[in-house]
């Protein structure tokens, strides 16, 4: 099932973009990422959900399956939930169409280059309206002071 998160899902990046090939690769690894864009792949085609065959998935992956996280495949979907790019339910997973900006702290383990580019990728693309800011808060349920305060720290910070 898609994971509706109204923020990322306006904002966020395709995982068959280039931002999520050049910031999230080397955070989560190739075979999640190449997980996220088979799924992605899916809702293109079923945009309220979809049964996939894991263990097939798996194997036209080159990867063997196994139910849980011992099989590589296993191990790579499990790092999209540490991730919080898809999260179990009762009956499968919700899963992002669409990957947030990289953490910082995931940024961090990164090579001071990729560091550096993506700073510069952030400085020229991303551009704070504290009043837009502030009104999303708000639609998200923060406490409209709460929303105020927040926007006008974001704004000083950046």
């Amino acid at each position: 099932m898609p994971w509706d998160d109204p923020l990322v899902d306006e904002r966020g990046h395709d995982p068959r973009s280039a931002y999520v090939e050049r910031y999230w690769l080397g955070v989560i690894g190739p075979t999640a990422t190449l997980i996220m864009r088979r799924f992605a792949d899916e809702f293109d085609r079923e945009p309220e959900g979809f049964v996939i065959d894991l263990a097939h998935t798996a194997t036209t992956m080159g990867l063997s399956f196994t139910r849980g996280e011992h099989s590589p495949f296993g191990k790579a979907l499990h790092r999209c939930v540490m991730f919080g790019l898809a999260q179990p339910t009762a009956d499968g997973y919700q899963v992002r169409r669409m990957f947030p900006n990289v953490a910082q702290r995931h940024l961090s383990r990164l090579p001071d280059d990729v560091q550096q580019a993506h700073y510069d990728w952030a400085r020229r693309t991303i551009r704070l309206d504290r009043r837009d800011l502030e009104q999303r808060l708000v639609e998200l349920g923060v406490d409209p002071r709460a929303a105020a305060r927040a926007s006008e720290a974001a704004a000083l910070a950046s």
